[in-house]
C-alpha cells in the first residue's frame, strides 16, 4: 500500500513538472500548441525546407550570447567603479 502511493505521487509530480515545462515553453514561444490527429494523438513536426528552425535556435543562441557577454561587461563595470571608490 505504502509504495502504490509512492508511485501514485511521483506520477503526479512529474505530471505537474510536465504541465509547468509545457506551459513555458508556449510563453516563451519555442514551442506551438500541436495539432490532434483524428486518433487523439500529437502530430508528428514537419520540417520546412527553409530550415526556419535552425535559423531561430541560431538566432536564440547569438541572443544568450550578446546577453552573457553584456552581463560580464556590467559586471567588470561595476568591479571597476567598486574599486575606484
Amino acid at each position: 500500500m505504502k509504495a502504490m502511493f509512492g508511485v501514485v505521487s511521483l506520477l503526479v509530480a512529474l505530471t505537474i513538472v510536465g504541465l509547468v515545462v509545457v506551459k513555458q515553453m508556449k510563453a516563451t514561444g519555442l514551442v506551438a500548441a500541436p495539432a490532434v490527429e483524428a486518433a487523439g494523438l500529437p502530430a508528428a513536426p514537419t520540417m520546412s525546407g527553409s530550415g526556419a528552425l535552425r535559423e531561430q535556435s541560431q538566432q536564440l543562441q547569438n541572443k544568450v550570447a550578446q546577453d552573457v557577454a553584456k552581463a560580464l561587461e556590467q559586471g567588470a563595470a561595476a568591479r571597476q567603479d567598486a574599486i575606484g571608490k
